[in-house]
């Protein structure tokens, strides 16, 4: 059967950010908001622990990947697109799961509020408050108190990245929703503008070993950020952070396989298969 695309106008309750209820829409089809529901009902049952999230993103194994998800109208919502990921939409769902079961919050009411404040800026729907940039998407969610990136100076944290983004308004025609319009690509260049020359530390590629010390930094289930160097960017492509015997591998939406999966190759191996690839920021789910 054909799938049926639903829009809900949903309550969500922003706690301790707004004391009013916000109204925003949600765009989903039938399956997806069901499939939300399958999921928090299956991570339910597994023993809750520090593997929370990586349990619940092995869970999208398989699913297909699809870009552009969210960029398929001139109007901004909320969309939830669980049967089709790209590599950011991918772990922002897992992520919102793990928020629903952390907080005892199992509605897709409350899967849409987590997601919410995941992509947007304080939950605000809107396409200048996406978090369109992945240090953005951190600098948010580290608000938010969703995640933690390690920011250290000491091995294996060797090498600096200072953003420089501007690839959405210097490329602005391969973005639908800046297309002709001025008014968002000015608001996207001043979202560019309030992380320029802001400096991360991170893991060279030279640096990522099958060593004990790495395994005792990277965990399994750590967000692997792609630092790149290609002019624009900050981050090239992410994944979740899944040890073997081999070495260090990538669980992420993949373009080349065009799916949800672990990666053959170890990161190591993956990030040397890219000139483009300098080396790796890590993020801790909390």
């Amino acid at each position: 059967m054909k799938k049926t695309l639903t829009t809900l106008t949903l309550l969500i309750i922003v706690a301790a950010i707004h004391t009013q209820p916000i109204t925003t829409t949600a765009t989903y089809t039938v399956s997806d908001s069901t499939k939300v529901m399958q999921l928090i009902s299956t991570a339910r049952r597994i023993p809750h622990d520090s593997q929370q999230f990586l349990n619940i993103a092995k869970q999208f194994i398989g699913t297909p990947y699809v870009a552009h998800t969210l960029d398929r109208s001139q109007t901004e919502q909320l969309v939830v697109n669980i049967s089709q990921v790209d590599c950011t939409t991918y772990v922002e769902y897992a992520l919102a799961i793990h928020l629903c079961l952390k907080n005892k919050k199992y509605t897709f009411q409350d899967f849409c509020h987590y997601l919410a404040h995941i992509r947007y800026a304080n939950g605000k729907i809107s396409y200048a408050t996406r978090n369109h940039y992945f240090t953005l998407w951190i600098n948010h969610n580290a608000h938010n108190r969703y995640i933690s990136e390690i920011k250290t100076k000491q091995y294996p944290f060797t090498a600096t990245q200072t953003i420089n983004v501007n690839y959405m308004t210097t490329h602005s025609q391969q973005y639908q929703m800046l297309r002709n319009n001025p008014r968002r690509k000015t608001q996207i260049r001043k979202l560019q503008q309030s992380i320029n020359r802001q400096q991360y530390p991170y893991i060279p590629k030279a640096n990522i070993r099958n060593t004990a010390q790495l395994r005792s930094i990277i965990s399994d289930g750590d967000i692997i950020a792609i630092v790149t160097q290609k002019k624009g960017l900050d981050i090239a492509h992410l994944g979740i952070a899944l040890w073997r015997k081999d070495g260090l591998h990538l669980l992420n939406a993949s373009s080349i396989h065009k799916k949800v999966i672990i990666e053959p190759m170890t990161l190591r191996q993956y990030l040397y298969k890219h000139k483009t690839h300098l080396g790796i920021r890590v993020i801790k789910v909390l």
